[in-house]
């Protein structure tokens, strides 16, 4: 399975981190409209969700990572699909919907470091960083990684959350 180094934060303006992460990065932005269904799994570290694109283009996505605040270990594996509708249907017989999870993400791209600005439908702006690991590669060296472009972001270490953003939603 991929992995890479997460830390997800509460921002409170998209634009002005927008702005900085811009100046670092080597592409972006991109923006994308996603919409998250996230399944029933019975391991409270694992998630299952269909990331929908586009009617005809989606992701079913399981990720395993712990539920702590700060740079955390995930472990990941994607599959396309193109009928979206017919699989989340599927799924939500099969296990069940834990939530829907809205949001406009903007991307950039900072050296191996997916950097996401998000706005979450009823949650508000976040920022997501994926140090994308080598196979093999300790964890900590992308931890490094990820608190270092935290510093240049200008992004506190109380501004970091645990959890997925379906957890947030359900706690709110």
């Amino acid at each position: 399975m991929a992995r890479n180094i997460e830390i997800k934060a509460r921002i409170d303006s998209v634009e002005r981190v927008a702005l900085i992460a811009a100046k670092l990065a080597d592409s972006g932005p991109i923006e994308i409209a996603q919409d998250d269904t996230f399944f029933r799994c019975d391991n409270n570290a694992d998630r299952l969700k269909l990331r929908t694109f586009a009617p005809d283009r989606a992701e079913l996505i399981f990720y395993r990572r712990a539920n702590s605040s700060g740079p955390k270990e995930s472990f990941y594996l994607i599959s396309p699909t193109t009928t979206p509708d017919a699989l989340r249907e599927s799924l939500t017989l099969a296990w069940g919907q834990a939530g829907r999870v809205r949001k406009q993400r903007r991307l950039f791209i900072v050296g191996r470091t997916r950097v996401h600005l998000d706005r979450v439908e009823g949650l508000g702006e976040f920022l997501e960083l994926e140090v994308v690991l080598k196979d093999g590669e300790p964890a900590e060296v992308g931890t490094a990684e990820a608190h270092a472009l935290m510093a240049q972001l200008g992004i506190a270490s109380e501004q970091l959350v645990q959890g997925a953003y379906v957890d947030l939603l359900q706690a709110a």
